[in-house]
């Protein structure tokens, strides 16, 4: 089934968040903060929060939903789903739960886990499927709730935090490919410094066989460590891909990076002398997203008519794992 040639396009984009909103002056009602403390140090200003009825694939389906729409295409046409989450509904996946949600009854669907670099890593999977000729039409969905996983009594870490999801319709053509390069990257020695962990305590069965039942610990991450592991590998990961492209940092039209911190996202456009009218930001409005926040951001740009058909995009994701990646797109059909 090899197709030679083939390459990928992203030919539509949603994105959908929950309703209920907490900005920081409510959260400073809950820990003690502050909306100057939080805003000066992450460029937070709100975040969205899943409440007890809702769940990761009513949102996941919506932002979906949308990009089939975007993409001319109903949910028959999709061949392959991908989601990419930290934060499933059910450990076993909920990629099988949003096709049969919204439809795409002929779609294999399964999860992808790399954190808030999720989505990068899906779609240089995605966009294998796709090159080899194996599937021509694909959903690549970035989700999490993270507000389920959040110690909200851990003022270093819970201001940070917000859920919703974003989708994008990957479609293989036989033209130009607009995945122009990427790179992705891990290094597991960094694991300790963000962390959502199984704990377990022993628990005998028999005389002689214990085993372990426990359950999962709320989000720990060591903040300067990952600030100063973002600053440092975000650029240099961009340049590579930039290099596989055949591209210089001239060529971008615009920069959108995971949404943790934005100082971090104002480091790493200075250290490639990329100007912030370049730079795609959101994270005010919903807090980091981790695997939702890129595409939530590109759907939000789309939308809004500043990503234009034939921009060159630098995307990046960086977090838990570690893991950090980086794919230059151009985006939409020319």
């Amino acid at each position: 089934m090899s197709n030679t040639g083939a390459g990928i396009v992203v030919i539509g984009s949603g994105s959908a968040a929950p309703t209920t909103l907490l900005n920081n002056d409510q959260l400073s009602q809950v820990v003690e903060t502050s909306d100057e403390w939080i805003a000066t140090r992450t460029g937070i200003r709100a975040r969205r929060l899943v409440g007890p009825e809702g769940s990761l694939s009513a949102i996941a389906s919506q932002a979906a939903q949308q990009a089939i729409t975007m993409a001319g295409l109903t949910a028959q046409d999709i061949d392959l789903i991908v989601l990419a989450t930290s934060t499933p509904d059910d450990l076993f996946g909920t990629a099988g739960k949003i096709q049969g949600e919204i439809g795409a009854t002929r779609a294999v669907a399964f999860d992808l886990t790399a954190a808030c670099s999720g989505f990068v890593f899906g779609l240089v999977t995605v966009a294998q499927f796709l090159r080899t000729g194996v599937y021509r039409n694909a959903v690549l969905i970035g989700a999490d709730v993270l507000s389920r996983w959040v110690d909200w009594s851990d003022r270093g870490t819970c201001v940070l935090f917000g859920d919703g999801a974003g989708a994008v319709v990957l479609q293989r053509t036989e033209e130009r490919d607009r995945l122009l390069g990427f790179e992705l990257c891990s290094d597991g020695s960094l694991n300790h410094t963000l962390n959502l962990a199984y704990q377990g305590t022993a628990h005998p069965l028999t005389s002689d066989v214990t085993i372990s039942q426990g359950q999962y610990q709320p989000i720990t991450m060591n903040g300067r460590e990952i600030y100063r592991f973002a600053v440092a590998k975000v650029p240099e990961v961009i340049s590579k891909s930039l290099f596989r492209a055949q591209l210089t940092v001239e060529d971008l039209d615009w920069l959108l990076l995971h949404q943790a911190n934005q100082r971090i996202m104002d480091a790493v456009a200075q250290r490639l002398k990329l100007p912030p009218e370049k730079v795609l930001s959101n994270l005010a409005k919903y807090g980091n997203t981790s695997a939702a926040s890129i595409p939530l951001a590109l759907d939000e740009a789309v939308r809004e008519g500043k990503v234009k058909a034939g921009d060159k995009i630098a995307i990046a994701g960086f977090g838990a794992g570690l893991n950090w990646g980086a794919a230059i797109i151009e985006w939409g059909l020319v």
